[in-house]
């Protein structure tokens, strides 16, 4: 019993990692409180790999309601976040430490 289920966490770290591996590799950059691209197109019905790269000397925040994340990017660093796979539509996102000035938008086809 203990053997199958040693197997079965480890099945499963392997097929997380698989389907990280196969992600489609995207990167936001935020610089002067402004994301680049303004707008990231990507395929709907996968999932995707997305790079923060914060090159201001303060924190930001990635955050989206519409795709359940929140994520704080420290001074000239980066985080990694996944997405998807995604309906075709549009998702919006934003630094929520500048929330009126620092937005973007994800759209899925």
């Amino acid at each position: 019993m203990k053997r199958s289920l040693v197997f079965s966490a480890g099945l499963s770290a392997y097929l997380l990692l698989a389907a990280a591996a196969h992600a489609e590799d995207y990167v936001l950059t935020l610089k002067n409180n402004q994301f680049s691209p303004k707008v990231l197109t990507i395929p709907a019905g996968q999932k995707i790999k997305i790079t923060v790269k914060n090159q201001d000397a303060t924190p930001a925040e990635f955050e989206s309601s519409d795709l359940n994340r929140e994520k704080v990017v420290t001074a000239n660093s980066e985080i990694t976040i996944f997405i998807g796979p995604l309906d075709a539509g549009s998702y919006g996102y934003f630094d929520d430490f500048h929330r009126d000035t620092t937005i973007g938008t994800i759209i899925a086809k």
